[in-house]
């Protein structure tokens, strides 16, 4: 539920929503899932863009499986095909150029300029998380617990496998608040691309809980969900802010 009191932080996605994202993922996750004798259409994938990628497969082999297979034999068929998608993408993204999204880093300076935290959290393990902030160079000036200064480029990361549950869990976000001392949900809005970075949002209790529409979901996906605003680009966050009074 949305509420006019001035924020403290905003938690950012990365792919799709501050990093750019041409369905590479979703070819990761295909050529993992073919690699493993998985049989998942496209759409099904995509339906599980953010959530953390160790539990897509633990649902994708639940679903093919069926419910009365021993949840034993589930696990390790989704620890087999995650270790696939592991290699699959870190290669890629080592391989590969990555940029931000139009507009990001304006918007992170603007945020930071009015004394607003920025933190990324992602559906990523740690590893593949830092490969990416290296290639964009926001791993400069993060230290060890990956706080920022003065000098970094955001003030926060956390990757799903640094919490007991990823999205659509609120973890990652009530994390983000502690790192800062933020002790209360509504001085936090949360954007991303997908349907479970709106449910965190929510889940968390931000002041707003917002998605982007030129990510891995189209508007027509995401505006039939529970949201608090669709936004072209990141580029549109500060002016929905200051409309709304959370600045």
């Amino acid at each position: 539920m949305l509420k006019n009191t001035p924020i403290k932080l905003v938690m950012f996605d990365m792919a799709g929503t501050t990093v750019q994202d041409n369905d590479e993922v979703l070819f990761c996750f295909a050529a993992a899932c073919k690699q493993e004798g998985l049989l998942v259409e496209d759409k099904r994938l995509n339906a599980l863009m953010g959530v953390s990628k160790l539990e897509v497969f633990q649902i994708l082999w639940s679903e093919v499986l069926g419910k009365e297979i021993q949840q034993q034999i589930i696990e390790t068929k989704a620890q087999h095909s995650f270790l696939a998608f592991c290699e699959i993408l870190e290669d890629y993204y080592r391989s590969q150029p990555v940029i931000p999204t139009e507009g990001t880093l304006e918007v992170f300076e603007w945020l930071r300029h009015r004394d607003i935290k920025v933190a990324l959290n992602t559906g990523f393990y740690r590893l593949v998380t830092d490969i990416i902030l290296n290639k964009l160079g926001w791993l400069a000036g993060l230290d060890a617990q990956y706080v920022g200064g003065s000098g970094s480029i955001i003030d926060f990361s956390i990757a799903s496998d640094e919490v007991p549950k990823g999205r659509p869990e609120p973890y990652m976000i009530q994390k983000a608040m502690d790192v800062f001392g933020i002790q209360d949900p509504k001085q936090v809005v949360k954007i991303g691309d997908t349907p479970v970075d709106l449910a965190e949002g929510r889940k968390a209790g931000c002041a707003a809980s917002l998605a982007v529409v030129n990510g891995t979901h189209s508007r027509s996906a995401l505006e039939v969900l529970v949201h608090d605003g669709l936004l072209g680009s990141i580029r549109e966050l500060p002016e929905w802010l200051e409309k709304h009074g959370l600045v």
